[in-house]
């Protein structure tokens, strides 16, 4: 839950503050927490006379909330800020919100990103959502399948999510919302960018047909980036139908995407920093590299009004297929021409994802209770040919991956079932305090089996491996509005949360069966909010107690998966929107992150160190963003957002760091009628640094991309 967004009204950022023994108080007594969950759900029925709120969608839930008991910190991007500027990508849609950094690239391609909350930057601490559904299921973030076009907003939630969902977060939920059915304008658009990027799209909703309502989004773009080989090409088409079934309402959602990157490679590092024996944007993959991937989804969704309350049901079905060649150079790799100094395989990857979840929405005065259950089923396998090749410094004359011997074949299968029933409350004790409180059940099964073979089939072994359990997640929350003049009020909130989920697999070339313990996570939030005429704030402060973080390591030379002990978050964020006039808003966020290792021992050259009290790798200390946005409904519109990173540790023995670094976006653009034209620039100050490590080659660091631009020119029919 969280500060919330109504369609037509002013966003209302963050905010909180507290100390951190306040925090470690909260965080402590965890049985106590969950016994208060349950006391507080039994006694649902029992709520003072308070009068009816307005209700609106929020990220963690799966139906409307009440605008003022929410009581985490939760921001809303809409989706036409995004158009006016020139936002395609998670890092330039979310420039202004506080503490989060979704640096782009990283091992799942030049098209996907590497989101950070809360310090922390792991593929499947947070959850993403699209249109309700977790985007990728059971296994990662699907980030590369994730595309901005025709978006009627983006909601980001701070914090955990252990009660809605199966596939939970422990630092945040992005949730990514396409327009309805039938709603908004029939829309085409074109552009070019740098290096000979093209894009075009059509949106369209079909023409009146009674009760029923369909539309039609179609994407396609050929990016490419200043990178040796790099870019990728994208077809997406979303179709979203709409309409009354029987005693209820159907809805449907049918999307296709394919996208065929063509990947960069990431930057060695040597020492404490990044070595200059590579060139900036030199490509070391084989010369057939490639990343090429089908995703089909179909959901279905079914709402009915029973006596007990309204019905909810939603049914997802993915599948997704990938055909991978990728190549790293060796962590003490020679450039004699002659010595094999790079590693590379090509692999064959299938994903199915299965979602279900049935609820009932119980609405009465003084709030609503929610309760059901949901069930998220996962299947992924891969197999992979494993080669060593010869590489130049400059990633010239780089082999196709054909023309190498296989060295091994490696092949894994692993299966997730995850099953959930919980009951969630959001309950008015007065008009200005309210209280929310969640439990779930969790039944987690897994099983894993690994097959790994020389070339000629003379040695292989293989492993199995199997994980079952079953225990209690929830949350716990309190908002109290302790001042308020006409529009204008003070509010504070707090929340615990207590979450948990299986280890990340990331279905590299290696054969792992090991299942890696559990992930969990015990965290609370303290905010201040604000709204005094034209500005809207919100600061809050956080601590999170972290255990058996995934964390990537080489074993025999071959990436691999560790657990890394215990760590901990805490930190403070603001944000805030100031309403110069009714077409000129300045926009600012600032965060401070303390990310750091708890009791950690970890094998360095054969020796083994505790890591107790250093930073966690490439997590900034500091994030800021200030954004001034000019968007009246026609004519000139424009706006020049910076950024700031701190510096950043590339190494969890803290020997190597990276320094602060400041990027700035900016574009202008013209609406007139029916027409709108966009010139946008990205990173003008053309900053390369270090933004995302690799999970894949060993002390190697994705840079941020190079300064780009786009002009683009849409038109509306009928507008």
């Amino acid at each position: 839950m969280g500060l919330t967004y109504i369609a037509g009204m002013p966003r209302v950022p963050p905010a909180s503050f507290v100390s951190e023994s306040i925090m470690s108080k909260v965080l402590t007594p965890r049985p106590l927490a969950l016994a208060i969950l349950a006391a507080v759900a039994a006694n649902s029925a029992l709520a003072a006379n308070s009068g009816a709120l307005p209700a609106v969608e929020v990220v963690e839930s799966k139906s409307a909330l009440p605008l003022d008991p929410t009581t985490a910190t939760v921001s809303v991007v809409t989706g036409e800020e995004l158009r006016d500027r020139g936002a395609r990508d998670l890092r330039t849609a979310l420039a202004l919100v506080a503490g989060v950094e979704a640096t782009p690239g990283g091992d799942g391609g030049p098209a996907s990103s590497v989101p950070a909350l809360w310090g922390l930057r792991e593929f499947d601490a947070f959850l993403l959502l699209v249109d309700g559904v977790p985007h990728g299921g059971a296994f990662v973030p699907a980030l590369a399948a994730v595309d901005l076009a025709n978006v009627d907003r983006i909601e980001v939630m701070r914090g955990g999510a252990p009660v809605s969902y199966g596939a939970t977060a422990f630092v945040g939920v992005i949730h990514v919302i396409h327009r309805a059915a039938g709603e908004g304008p029939a829309e085409v658009s074109v552009g070019v960018g740098s290096h000979g990027s093209v894009r075009a799209a059509a949106i369209l909703p079909f023409a009146d047909r009674g009760e029923v309502k369909q539309s039609l989004l179609l994407n396609a773009e050929s990016v490419e980036l200043k990178d040796d080989r790099a870019g990728w090409d994208r077809a997406h088409l979303l179709y979203r139908m709409s309409t009354p079934l029987g005693a209820g309402h159907l809805g449907l959602d049918l999307d296709y995407h394919r996208i065929d990157q063509d990947p960069n490679s990431p930057h060695p590092r040597e020492g404490a920093t990044l070595t200059d024996r590579v060139p900036l944007d030199a490509n070391h993959n084989p010369s057939d590299a490639r990343i090429d991937e089908q995703r089909t989804q179909l959901n279905l969704r079914y709402d009915q009004d029973l006596s007990l309350g309204t019905w909810h049901s939603t049914v997802s079905f993915a599948r997704t297929t990938q055909d991978l060649t990728r190549g790293f150079l060796r962590e003490d790799f020679v450039l004699d021409g002659v010595t094999s100094n790079a590693d590379g395989y090509r692999q064959e990857r299938d994903l199915t994802d299965f979602y279900l979840d049935s609820h009932i929405l119980t609405e009465f005065d003084q709030g609503q209770f929610r309760w059901g259950l949901d069930y998220l089923y996962g299947d992924g396998e891969q197999e992979s040919e494993n080669f060593e090749y010869v590489v130049a410094a400059d990633g010239r004359l780089a082999p196709s991956s054909r023309s190498r011997s296989v060295d091994e074949r490696t092949e894994t299968e692993d299966e997730r079932h995850f099953f959930g029933v919980y009951g969630e409350l959001n309950y008015a004790l007065t008009e200005d305090w309210s209280i929310d409180a969640g439990l779930r059940i969790n039944h987690v099964k897994e099983t894993r089996e690994t097959g790994e073979a020389a070339a000629d089939g003379s040695e292989s072994e293989g492993g199995r491996d199997s994980r079952n359990e079953t225990r209690l997640t929830g949350s716990l929350g309190t908002r109290w509005t302790f001042w308020r003049e006409g529009s204008d009020s003070m509010n504070v909130y707090a929340n615990y949360r207590d979450t948990y989920k299986p280890a990340v697999i990331d279905f590299g070339p290696e054969a792992e069966p090991e299942i890696l313990d559990y992930e969990e996570a015990t965290s609370g939030e303290l905010g201040l909010q604000g709204k005094h005429g034209r500005l809207d704030w919100d600061a809050s402060v956080f601590y999170m107690d972290f255990q058996n973080l995934v964390l990537p390591t080489t074993i025999n030379g071959s990436p691999a998966l560790i657990n890394a002990g215990r760590e901990y978050y805490k930190g403070v964020e603001l944000e805030l929107d100031y309403a110069l006039t009714t077409e000129l808003a300045l926009k600012g966020s600032w965060a401070y992150h303390e990310a750091r290792f708890g009791n950690f021992e970890r094998s360095f050259g054969g020796s083994i160190r505790q890591l107790r009290g250093n930073r966690q790798e490439m997590s900034p200390q500091q994030l800021g963003g200030l954004g001034l946005l000019w968007q009246p409904d026609s004519g000139l519109s424009g706006y020049v957002i910076g950024n700031f990173v701190g510096n950043r540790y590339l190494n969890s023995r803290n020997t190597a760091l990276a320094d602060s670094y400041t990027t700035l976006d900016a574009g202008i653009g013209w609406k007139g009628g029916p027409w709108r034209v966009n010139l946008d620039a990205t990173n003008l100050t053309d900053r390369r640094d270090p933004v995302a490590e690799s999970e894949l080659g060993d002390a190697q660091y994705y840079r941020l991309p190079a300064r780009a631009g786009w002009l683009s020119v849409g038109y509306t029919f009928g507008g």
